[in-house]
């Protein structure tokens, strides 16, 4: 999808960006291989210059990031998966006057790490380093303003794709949870129904000395990460074909 991409160049928009795909200009590569003029003499060669510099950046997300919206991140991630790591956090909600996170989680599609304030909550910081792209659900909103807020120095890959608003794009409102069900994504029947009040609750217990209750709030955070794949890679199909592109 990335290669299909037009409207992170100066001056091309959606509009534009389609009139090429209609005229079978659909890469980077077509634009440039192209024997003809296609806008005029001094556009087309601005556009050749900056797609030759988009194909010399594609392993660098950053140049991509600073180039298209928060809206259309979503097109790098086909590009970037395999740097990309699904995050959920949670928090206390305000227990005892603080709200701080309690749990962090991420999944880079093979493996899960947890990270639990008073246990190793400070090791996040160097795991998220690894990775280029972000997949969270609202986290432009809550996670990573948080995250940001408990760790003022902290380095996050440069790009993100918040899954809420993507979905919400294809005719998918609602929580986590909701849109999960409409996909029949499942969950573990012991978490299945539990939501972020339950979290807290969890965290409280934890906090009382129940060793179960944060082993059930870990496996809940579990959830919430790796649920995240399978719907980032189809909201990510569904807006090729919207967009009249092969899934």
């Amino acid at each position: 999808m990335l290669e299909n991409t037009f409207i992170h160049i100066q001056g091309i928009g959606h509009k534009t960006e389609r009139g090429l795909w209609r005229r079978g200009i659909k890469s980077w590569r077509q634009f440039l291989e192209y024997d003809g003029i296609i806008f005029s003499k001094g556009r087309d060669q601005f556009v050749r210059d900056e797609l030759a510099e988009s194909l010399n950046n594609l392993g660098n997300i950053g140049f991509f990031a600073e180039r298209l919206s928060t809206h259309e991140m979503w097109r790098v991630f086909d590009s970037f998966r395999e740097k990309a790591v699904y995050l959920d956090i949670e928090t206390s909600g305000g227990y005892q006057g603080v709200d701080e996170i309690t749990v962090i989680g991420i999944y880079d599609g093979h493996a899960v790490n947890t990270f639990v304030t008073g246990i190793n909550l400070d090791k996040f910081e160097v795991a998220i380093a690894e990775y280029d792209l972000i997949v969270t659900f609202n986290g432009s909103l809550f996670d990573l303003p948080f995250i940001r807020r408990s760790f003022p120095n902290i380095y996050l890959p440069p790009g993100h794709i918040d899954l809420r608003f993507l979905l919400k794009r294809l005719g998918f409102a609602g929580g986590l949870k909701k849109i999960e069900k409409v996909f029949d994504i499942k969950r573990d029947p012991q978490i299945d129904g539990m939501s972020g009040y339950d979290a807290v609750s969890l965290w409280k217990s934890y906090q009382w000395g129940d060793r179960a209750a944060l082993d059930t709030l870990i496996q809940y955070n579990r959830a919430d990460i790796v649920n995240l794949e399978p719907l980032m890679e189809i909201a990510f199909d569904r807006m090729k074909t919207t967009l009249g592109l092969e899934a």
